[in-house]
């Protein structure tokens, strides 16, 4: 007997500020396109890095799907997407090879060591939600019962979050 599993929206953050930052972008995206099959991605933003500010501008994207996979499954497939492209281990805010965040899962609320949903700061955070508003404003932020739409509205957050190239650029250049 096969247990049917039920499926959820999911929302992720994708930036890289070093190396070949395109690519480290498509790549993270095919491989979250190998489990999640109907992922939707924003366009590609060139952002201002937040907190420690001496190190290059990041390019940021968020992405959309629909998934039945287990959280432990998706967490166990970004950190293999980090490992594939070198991510090395550095202190909070610095740079990074690639950097993938699970922003929303479903209306699901998590909190473990490794895994936090939704993400603590992304209602603070312009880059995060740009390009998430302009693939799903209406998606809800499961604590603060607010679309994306408004959240970035109000986001107090003023580091510039610039366009740099439509996802399909990105994809297939």
């Amino acid at each position: 007997m096969v247990d049917s599993i039920s499926r959820m929206d999911i929302a992720f953050s994708i930036g890289a500020n070093l190396g070949n930052r395109h690519a480290a972008l498509a790549h993270a995206i095919k491989r979250l396109t190998d489990k999640i099959p109907d992922l939707i991605c924003s366009s590609v933003y060139e952002t201002e890095p937040v907190g420690y500010t001496d190190q290059p501008t990041f390019l940021n994207c968020a992405c959309i799907g629909s998934t039945g996979l287990p959280i432990d499954d998706i967490y166990a497939l970004i950190q293999d997407i980090h490992n594939e492209l070198s991510r090395k281990s550095r202190p909070r805010w610095h740079e990074r090879e690639i950097d993938v965040d699970i922003l929303i899962y479903g209306s699901q609320i998590i909190d473990t060591e490794t895994i936090v949903i939704p993400h603590p700061r992304m209602h603070q955070r312009a880059f995060v939600l740009k390009p998430l508003s302009e693939i799903a404003p209406s998606m809800m932020h499961p604590l603060f019962n607010s679309s994306m739409l408004d959240l970035f509205e109000r986001c107090e957050d003023e580091a510039a979050v610039e366009f740099n190239c439509t996802a399909e650029h990105l994809l297939y250049e």
